[in-house]
């Protein structure tokens, strides 16, 4: 199967969520992804788990869920021999990607000027949680800090509860995609310039970017929102827009002419707060009042009659409900794919479809240095240096077969 980057080498450094989802994104649509990972650890992401509950008995779900389509090469970064043999590599690689601290990669002799030293049109790319320079520069990027940081935990949930941080890693997400956006655009100004550069993003940045529409109106307007005391689904907004229980669940009903969403429920009593400035003045009132009336309807019969007044609305589920929504399953979002010791692994397959290069899961998320030896012999290292590196401990090439029986 052809890919849009199957011509594309990453020699990838992160670690974590941010750059790994990045470099699985960009791994699906056939860039090659050599992950670069410590001996005998790993990414820290191997190490950690919900529940203490390991896939197969070994292996992470964290790791699992941001590692296909790559091979991994283990090796002892800070050993002048193992700096040599990264040079070598990267005299071959297109890019260039890391989620350290500032300055930890540059001490290791692996900053951008090595590398453009070595190869001019390389891309480089650093992923940060404040950027390389401020006050906040030394702090720890992690997601829930960013969330707090820039405004999203304290504009969700209510108004008379804590700060709410979303349910998963949404800011290294964020920022994940901003760092294929990145790496997109330097490969097409080579393409016509023959130039590498230097990206640089970091989670601050592209959280508060992506909620520019909220920041907009409270920069222009020198307020805050108020988050409502209800199921009000947005602090800046008016009711019905919000979540409301029914007999067996919730549903989710979005922006939807209250009078039409009045006359479905049959109370015409509640017209009384059909006006803009009284749906957002009272909208905990009102998502009271409308909440008493769907908690009489069964989820099918309200949801029924929603839909068929064109109101916008839909189930709440949870994430094992979603694994067998109807649409999930037409569009074929849950894949499996077959992993070198914890067998079959269920995942969410690429989310974007190309009629020409569709992106694909071709490999398994690799074990510790599964392609160690693979990889250096495919960039012409020597067997006999590949040896000694073996034999001094600076790299690992993972036993599979061991692997495998330890896992049965």
């Amino acid at each position: 199967m052809t890919h849009a980057l199957d011509d594309i080498t990453v020699l990838d450094f992160s670690h974590l969520l941010q750059g790994p989802f990045a470099t699985q994104l960009l791994g699906d649509a056939g860039a090659k992804i050599i992950k670069i990972e410590r001996p005998g650890k790993g990414d820290l992401f191997r190490t950690m788990t919900f529940k203490n509950r390991w896939v197969g008995g070994t292996e992470s779900p964290n790791f699992l869920a941001w590692n296909r389509n790559k091979r991994s090469l283990a090796i002892d970064l800070k050993a002048d021999e193992s700096r040599e043999t990264i040079y070598e590599l990267a005299k071959n690689v297109d890019v260039v990607l890391h989620n350290f601290r500032p300055g930890v990669m540059e001490r290791l002799g692996y900053g951008y000027d090595d590398f453009s030293r070595i190869n001019p049109g390389i891309i480089y790319c650093s992923a940060s949680g404040y950027g390389d320079s401020g006050p906040y520069v030394s702090r720890p990027g992690q997601d829930m800090l960013l969330q707090g940081l820039t405004g999203l935990a304290a504009a969700t949930g209510r108004g008379d509860g804590p700060p709410v941080p979303v349910g998963a890693g949404f800011a290294d997400q964020i920022g994940a995609l901003n760092i294929v956006y990145g790496i997109l655009t330097a490969l097409h100004w080579r393409e016509r310039t023959g130039e590498g550069q230097e990206i640089k993003v970091d989670l601050l940045s592209a959280l508060l970017q992506h909620q520019n529409q909220e920041m907009v109106w409270v920069m222009n307007f020198g307020e805050n929102f108020e988050r409502p005391n209800s199921s009000i689904g947005h602090p800046g907004m008016d009711a019905p827009f919000g979540v409301y229980p029914v007999k067996d669940g919730w549903v989710s009903i979005a922006m939807s002419p209250f009078a039409r969403l009045v006359e479905v429920l049959g109370k015409d009593n509640l017209l009384k707060y059909n006006d803009p400035q009284t749906l957002y003045d009272d909208r905990d009132e009102v998502w009271a009042a409308i909440a008493e009336e769907t908690g009489k309807w069964s989820m099918k019969d309200l949801l029924d009659a929603l839909l068929a007044a064109d109101i916008w609305c839909g189930e709440i589920k949870s994430h094992l409900e979603v694994m067998d929504d109807p649409q999930v399953r037409h569009r074929g979002l849950v894949q499996t794919y077959e992993h070198a010791s914890a067998g079959p692994v269920k995942v969410i397959g690429p989310a974007v479809r190309m009629s020409k290069t569709p992106p694909s899961i071709d490999k398994p998320a690799p074990v510790v240095g599964q392609h160690t030896e693979e990889i250096l012999a495919e960039f012409g290292i020597a067997p006999e240096r590949i040896r000694q590196l073996r034999d001094r401990g600076l790299i690992e090439q993972a036993d599979i077969a061991e692997r495998k029986a330890k896992a049965d």
